[in-house]
């Protein structure tokens, strides 16, 4: 009934504003996550997340004290999300590339956190926007890819759905994501509870093998293992990071 009431804009809309009432986060810890990390670097009150839906993403947990910019491709989710948010949200719709991130480098004077979660082009987004140096890094990472140091090809128009039948050929390991980030002095500071959030910091010095997690929502969903998962795609390009 609740999927079905959900159709009805005015009603999914009031759904959202209830939730966000009692607050609302990302899948699992990485609200909390944020929050302790931002007042351990003394971050600006400012974040950017892109891939974002309007009751579950990562910056939530900062929308009363924060500014914030998100961005999406989603139209309804957008709507909806200028519909239930603050006002010191600004949103975007737009479907980002390589070649149209630069408004992300003007959108504040420092950052504070910046969040990237579009199972898709992450890696390569990140390595473009990696000499903003925000304080804090949140970016997902692939636990099908186990602790190999890869990711996918750039794709300008990448759509997991497309790349493969399991959704599970997108974006890079977290041995790739922390190798990446070691570049500009930011070392693993955090991995989500459920799995699939990376936060990383100047001050990180966590192991990323050893803190790897599996996506806890995934085996639950497809019944599988990571190396199961692996073993799906792994005949599907990969770049050597």
């Amino acid at each position: 009934m609740l999927r079905l009431l959900k159709k009805i804009t005015p009603v999914r809309r009031m759904y959202y504003r209830s939730l966000i009432a009692k607050g609302i986060e990302g899948q699992s810890d990485e609200g909390q996550i944020l929050l302790r990390l931002a007042k351990e670097t003394g971050a600006p009150k400012t974040f950017i997340e892109f891939g974002f839906h309007p009751i579950q993403f990562n910056c939530a947990a900062l929308m009363g004290s924060f500014k914030g910019l998100l961005i999406d491709a989603n139209s309804q989710q957008i709507a909806d999300a200028r519909a239930v948010l603050p006002s010191n949200i600004r949103i975007e719709e737009r479907f980002l590339d390589l070649d149209n991130l630069d408004f992300i480098r003007k959108a504040f004077p420092k950052l504070g956190v910046l969040s990237i979660d579009i199972d898709g082009n992450d890696y390569w987004f990140l390595e473009k926007l990696l000499d903003i140096e925000p304080s804090v890094i949140s970016i997902e990472y692939n636990p099908s890819f186990l602790d190999r140091s890869i990711s996918v090809v750039y794709d300008p128009v990448f759509d997991r759905h497309q790349k493969h039948s399991t959704a599970w050929y997108h974006g890079a390991s977290l041995t790739a994501m922390a190798k990446l980030c070691a570049t500009k002095g930011y070392g693993l500071a955090a991995v989500s509870d459920g799995g699939v959030n990376a936060f990383f910091t100047k001050t990180g010095k966590l192991d990323p093998k050893a803190a790897w997690r599996p996506s806890e929502l995934r085996a639950k969903w497809s019944g599988t293992t990571p190396q199961q998962q692996w073993d799906a795609v792994k005949h599907l390009p990969f770049v050597e990071i």
